[in-house]
């Protein structure tokens, strides 16, 4: 026991170490703003506010996959380089926003339009968001108080309301997604711990398929297909990479160090 809590002192202190390289701790965000991603590529160069756009309201609807593989959203915000004659010809944000296509029997509001008035700015406004924006928090806290609790990230198991069935995720758009067969399941793997006192990590392909199907994945973040093909370490994923990309930033934090490390000890 007396090992293990050293091993998870010590690896705290990496934690620190990567969080830390200007000396200090970098503030934990609110529940509500944890994953949010603020688009300014053109907003301030045409007089708008910037699009903040929020993972927590599309991933209880839609798979990670569906946005960064069949529709084409970079990883990083900013990377797509969106503007809004993009979203009027009906791609990226204007694929789903449209004023046509329907989801959980509402009408999703159309993103951009050619032509608008000045009572259409409260429709930018939706998106381009110059102040903190009360209506959509008090949104998210009723999504979240009906979903199952984790203490990290923005405070949802959207694993365990996915297996549950409270959300239930849209992985085709008729159109856009090409249709595929279902590869077969890989069985979970093991990756051995560099830490002495710390277990293994167990890496679940069945749950990852479920939100990002395999090419979120490979070969971008991970080119190899085969266990052992990549190799990395704990401060490549507190800077951002492999695991890092989605861990940190949409998915749960990787300080919740037993949510990995889970395969018990001999």
């Amino acid at each position: 026991m007396k090992r293990f809590l050293l091993a998870v002192i010590c690896l705290l202190c990496l934690v620190g170490l990567a969080f830390a390289q200007s000396g200090t701790k970098k503030k934990k965000p609110k529940p509500f703003d944890y994953g949010k991603v603020v688009i300014n590529n053109f907003s301030s160069k045409v007089g708008l506010a910037p699009v903040e756009f929020d993972h927590w309201s599309h991933r209880a609807r839609f798979t990670c996959r569906l946005c960064h593989v069949d529709i084409g959203f970079a990883m990083k915000g900013g990377d797509t380089q969106i503007k809004a004659a993009d979203n009027m010809r009906g791609y990226f944000c204007g694929v789903c926003h449209n004023d046509k296509m329907i989801v959980e029997d509402r009408k999703v509001f159309s993103a951009c339009a050619k032509e608008f008035s000045r009572g259409d700015l409260k429709r930018c406004e939706r998106c381009h968001v110059a102040n903190p924006n009360s209506k959509k928090e008090a949104e998210f806290y009723k999504l979240a108080d009906r979903l199952p609790k984790e203490r990290g990230g923005n405070g949802i198991n959207w694993e365990l309301a996915e297996e549950k069935g409270q959300i239930k995720l849209i992985d085709y758009i008729e159109g856009v997604s090409v249709k595929r067969l279902q590869l077969p399941g890989q069985k979970d793997f093991s990756i051995g711990s560099k830490m002495e006192g710390m277990p293994d990590i167990i890496f679940s392909h069945k749950k990852h398929t479920v939100w990002n199907g395999c090419e979120v994945c490979h070969p971008e973040i991970f080119v190899g297909v085969k266990k052992g093909a990549t190799k990395y370490t704990m401060i490549e994923l507190f800077e951002g990479k492999y695991c890092g990309v989605c861990h940190d930033t949409v998915a749960f934090p990787q300080t919740d160090c037993q949510r990995c490390h889970t395969k018990p000890l001999q």
